[in-house]
């Protein structure tokens, strides 16, 4: 891997990882339920929710206050936008 894109990886990664929304059970029964957009980015920052998750046990991978259809879309396209990413670092040239 060149220095570019390891410099690129890092200032990715530590772009993305004060996105994950922490929130309390009570808190998300008042709060307004999310939607698409939501799921979406949820989806994209699934690696660092899941890897907070595993060290601190008030993080969860999904949103608890979500609307349902909608917001599950948007996480399923969120995952699968990971795999359409990791071909930018494809070192293969053809």
């Amino acid at each position: 891997m060149t220095k570019t894109k390891l410099i690129f990886l890092a200032v990715a990664i530590l772009l993305l990882s004060g996105c994950a929304d922490q929130m309390t059970f009570e808190q998300a029964q008042q709060a307004d339920k999310v939607g698409f957009l939501h799921g979406l980015w949820h989806g994209l920052i699934i690696i660092f929710s899941w890897l907070a998750s595993l060290l601190f046990d008030d993080v969860a991978v999904y949103a608890i206050y979500n609307n349902g259809g909608w917001y599950d879309f948007g996480f399923v396209l969120g995952v699968g936008g990971l795999s359409f990413s990791s071909g930018l670092f494809n070192s293969s040239e053809s």
